[in-house]
């Protein structure tokens, strides 16, 4: 994955849990309505940018998990 996407992941959590935060404080309908746009269209940029990397690997669902591997029989 490209070195943008786990950064876009945690701004866009960030800005939603600050969200609920300035929800629950009965801050300004403003400010909210605000960081809900923001916070939504970040979900959206982030989706397409991980979606649209061009990630490879050589694992096929026979590999299953590294941490937990099959024996071959």
């Amino acid at each position: 994955m490209k070195k943008i996407a786990i950064p876009l992941l945690v701004l866009t959590t960030l800005v939603l849990l600050v969200t609920v935060v300035f929800s629950v404080m009965n801050l300004a309908f403003g400010w909210i309505f605000g960081l809900t746009i923001a916070g939504q269209t970040l979900l959206l940029v982030t989706v397409y940018k991980i979606l649209t990397d061009s990630y490879t690997t050589q694992k096929t669902f026979e590999d299953f998990y590294e941490d937990f591997p099959i024996r071959k029989e």
